[in-house]
């Protein structure tokens, strides 16, 4: 799929409706991580550069349509006016006024856009209203593109329409990752349940040439093979669906690479006393809680045959030592390859973005996405309504 970027628009003295993601955490009344403001920045910038008025459209929090004022935007013009190094001006009702009066080089923040009912319902009527607020719309917003929202979706069509800078870099290493990748192609996948990643699972013994199971979900295959996991996390109603994703692997050609050897412990705890056993050995009175070092000796050897890794999800409770060895021990490996101009990296997803920056290596990956809905749908295969509204 092709879509224009900011490079393909005229935007001299255009009003430019940009959709962004700044939905921040926030405690005290003060941004505590602005990270998702930061990727922000080179797109308004951009804009600014071609003469364009960037007009800031974002949601925070779920106020669920009704004006809820401990989710305004306005905690996060701290932060914005930090990134960009510049005033931001702030519009809480009034919008057309607000834009009219935008001097060349300002920037404008709308209030939430979950305050109206007409968001979230994908309305025509209030993309309508949005549209005339602006001559251009660009989304720089992947970690909403699967959700068909009126900023979303029905606002790109009424106008013309680009990806912005991060958007674009986003849907760029995705292309790289999944949809025309350098082979052979190896997915990590990992996190507590495979009901949640049933779909993504079986989508990807279609696309990659070698699949890693890891954490939690690893449990419910060994168990669907017959083995005993002990008290581990497990999902045995979903053993037959296990051994259906496995005979699925098979036919497609997909190496599965399930756990050889665990580390158990009676309690999940930081330092537990634990062990590490063969994968089919685990004693009934304790619990998997990570993948053991012949498992993450198999892990790098894949990784080292490999030329395109895409990972989503830890291979153990990398929450809490020692059970982050593997993960960290794998995602090490895989940043040093990355650097050694060997691997194409894209990891994404909430945990994984967390396990990447426990592990220190989340800049030496070639792309982490900071999406975690949006880029798990397209790792599922589904089309994305904000991004299928550009092309």
């Amino acid at each position: 799929m092709t879509w224009k970027t900011l490079d393909d628009m005229d935007l001299d003295g255009k009003r430019v409706l940009v959709r962004v993601d700044i939905n921040v955490p926030v405690e005290d009344g003060r941004v505590t991580d602005a990270t998702r403001i930061e990727r922000i920045v080179p797109t308004v910038k951009d804009i600014l550069a071609k003469g364009g008025k960037p007009i800031l459209m974002a949601h925070f929090g779920r106020p669920k349509g009704q004006v809820v004022p401990e989710m305004s935007l306005a905690v996060t013009l701290p932060a914005l006016e930090a990134a960009l190094g510049q005033p931001v001006r702030f519009a809480d009702g009034k919008y057309a006024d607000a834009v009219a009066a935008m001097a060349p080089g300002d920037v404008l923040l709308i209030e939430n856009l979950r305050f109206a009912p007409g968001e979230e319902k994908n309305d025509p009527a209030f993309a309508a209203r949005l549209a005339s607020l602006g001559d251009v719309y660009c989304n720089d917003a992947f970690s909403a593109a699967h959700r068909a929202h009126a900023s979303t979706e029905a606002l790109a069509r009424l106008l013309p329409a680009c990806a912005g800078r991060l958007m674009a870099e986003e849907l760029g290493a995705l292309e790289k990752a999944l949809g025309a990748p350098e082979r052979p192609v190896v997915a990590v996948v990992g996190g507590a349940k495979v009901s949640t990643k049933l779909d993504l699972l079986a989508n990807l013994v279609t696309k990659v040439d070698t699949l890693v199971i890891g954490g939690g979900m690893a449990n419910t295959f060994l168990a669907a093979q017959g083995i005993d996991v002990g008290k581990s996390l497990c999902e045995l109603d979903l053993a037959d669906t296990a051994r259906d994703i496995l005979t699925k692997a098979d036919a497609a050609g997909c190496t599965i690479l399930l756990p050889t050897d665990v580390v158990v412990a009676r309690e999940f705890k930081a330092g537990a006393d634990n062990e590490v056993v063969p994968a089919d050995a685990c004693p009934a009175d304790a619990m998997i809680l990570d993948a053991g070092p012949d498992s993450v000796a198999r892990i790098a050897t894949a990784l080292g045959a490999a030329k395109t890794l895409v990972w989503n999800g830890p291979l153990g409770a990398f929450e809490i030592a020692p059970f982050d060895k593997a993960t960290v021990a794998a995602a090490q490996e895989a940043a040093r390859l990355t650097k050694a101009g060997q691997l194409i990296s894209v990891a994404g997803g909430g945990d994984t973005v967390a396990a990447l920056n426990q592990a220190g290596v989340a800049d030496d990956f070639s792309y982490v996405s900071t999406a975690g809905g949006a880029f798990l749908e397209w790792m599922e295969g589904k089309v994305l309504p904000g991004v299928a509204a550009l092309g």
